[in-house]
């Protein structure tokens, strides 16, 4: 049986890859939990610089959640809770990973799919590319851990025009709602995806996780401690520092340890 989440491997980049093509990449239980786990994994690994998400096929990020899978495992309230729970410690995964991420996006994503792409660090997607959250439609409501990341991401004001049309739109609109970073030709958005990644693992890794912790932790409303404020000085005791410090008055490429 192929697996539904793919790792691929190339130097000190990770793929993941939503792989079912057949349904647009729609998301079910098990793919979910894949997602925990593949992330989980890449995060422990040290020697990794940055992990890209995308969905196998070319047509779809993701189409969001697969319906067939509603008359078994999320016909009821309790049901849906205990699904959800599944659904909030993926995205949890993707939001806290040590390293940064980039979703890469073909064709639609939608729903559940939109959500996974919101919690990563960046998002490019192709010209042709389409989103929304058409789940006023179906009767349903995004929780509080399924709406948290596109809420972070365009605001709430944004994010509630999102919901409460259910519109799907162009990628245009999307780059205009701040949804994804980069709107590129359909035909070079793997490509463009992988230098993005590429100049992410040429940075000093230490630099992008402290970074990510600094760019969460502004977020947040209270006033930084002295301690945390002081962390920002921490990098020029770092042999990444000195690499890239004599790198660049040598005028060569750095090769940082992360250490």
């Amino acid at each position: 049986m192929t697996p539904l989440i793919l790792i691929e491997r190339d130097e000190r980049i990770a793929t993941v890859i939503l792989n079912k093509p057949d349904k647009m990449n729609a998301m079910d239980l098990g793919m979910w939990q894949g997602l925990t786990d593949a992330f989980a994994e890449l995060s422990a690994d040290d020697e990794l610089r940055c992990i890209v998400l995308r969905g196998a096929g070319g047509k779809a990020f993701s189409a969001g959640a697969d319906i067939e899978e509603f008359t078994r495992l999320r016909s009821s309230a309790a049901q849906a809770g205990d699904y959800a729970k599944v659904t909030h410690a993926a995205m949890q995964a993707i939001a806290h990973s040590k390293h940064p991420t980039l979703a890469v996006i073909e064709g639609a994503c939608v729903g559940g799919g939109l959500e996974i792409a919101s919690v990563c660090d960046m998002r490019i997607c192709g010209s042709s590319s389409r989103f929304g959250v058409p789940v006023n439609k179906l009767g349903l409501v995004m929780s509080y851990g399924e709406l948290g990341g596109l809420v972070d991401l365009v605001g709430s004001a944004t994010a509630l025009e999102i919901v409460l049309e259910g519109r799907v739109f162009d990628a245009k609109e999307a780059f205009e709602k701040r949804l994804v970073n980069r709107v590129v030709d359909d035909a070079e958005v793997l490509a463009q995806g992988q230098a993005t990644a590429r100049r992410i693992a040429n940075g000093a890794p230490l630099v992008a996780r402290w970074h990510k912790q600094f760019v969460r932790r502004l977020a947040q409303p209270q006033p930084l401690t002295a301690a945390e404020a002081d962390e920002a000085y921490a990098c020029f005791d770092t042999e990444d520092f000195r690499i890239g410090f004599q790198a660049f008055l040598a005028k060569t490429r750095p090769v940082f340890t992360g250490r």
